[in-house]
């Protein structure tokens, strides 16, 4: 099983130019090892429909990496993003389910199905071609770099030891940049790096 810092310290390093969709546990951890503008958290409302915004993004960005940091909790809500991922035939989408067996940020209520269900599989039975099941810090180092390169849409699950994130107050307070605005503001500051870029 990885900590946190063990699944998000390499993924920084290795992540470029790519969008980057947080949801939920991986928030605030993700903003503390990166706070660019192509950074979004989407954990206020609508939960499960992270992965759902970042196929949206990877779809109007093609020619951009579109990684979505998603939960299991989260996941579970929408697996049909699952199959819509493969029928959109959104090469540039990489699909992290963060496996901690917790609603961390309600209070660590326990996922169901942790511990038997297979999200790799039900990857695959969606139609996913590339597939990776992750529990071991050296594995993750050695098969990361290769699931970015992939061509996708790609799933890489994760077990992750579960935190103590408390709910997202969007303040100046927040230490990560791109929770000390409005979700709105964050919207349009990811719409103007997009715009950018290209």
């Amino acid at each position: 099983m990885l900590t946190k810092e063990q699944l998000l310290a390499p993924l920084a390093a290795l992540r470029n130019d790519a969008v980057v969709v947080t949801t939920m546990g991986t928030v605030r951890p993700w903003g503390r090892h990166s706070s660019n503008d192509l950074d979004f958290a989407s954990a206020d409302s609508a939960m499960g429909h992270a992965a759902d915004l970042a196929l949206g993004i990877a779809l109007a960005q093609p020619q951009r990496k579109v990684i979505c940091l998603n939960g299991d909790g989260s996941m579970l809500m929408t697996l049909g993003t699952l199959v819509t991922a493969v029928q959109s035939g959104a090469t540039n989408f990489v699909l992290f389910v963060v496996e901690n067996g917790t609603y961390e940020i309600t209070g660590n209520q326990p996922v169901p199905g942790t511990g038997f269900v297979d999200f790799v599989g039900m990857a695959r039975a969606a139609g996913f071609q590339k597939t990776f099941s992750i529990d071991d810090p050296d594995d993750y180092q050695a098969q990361l770099a290769l699931a970015l390169q992939c061509e996708g849409p790609v799933l890489i699950a994760v077990r992750v030891e579960p935190g103590l994130e408390t709910p997202l107050s969007r303040t100046p307070r927040e230490q990560a940049r791109y929770l000390q605005v409005s979700l709105s503001e964050s919207a349009h500051r990811l719409r103007e790096a997009l715009t950018a870029a290209k």
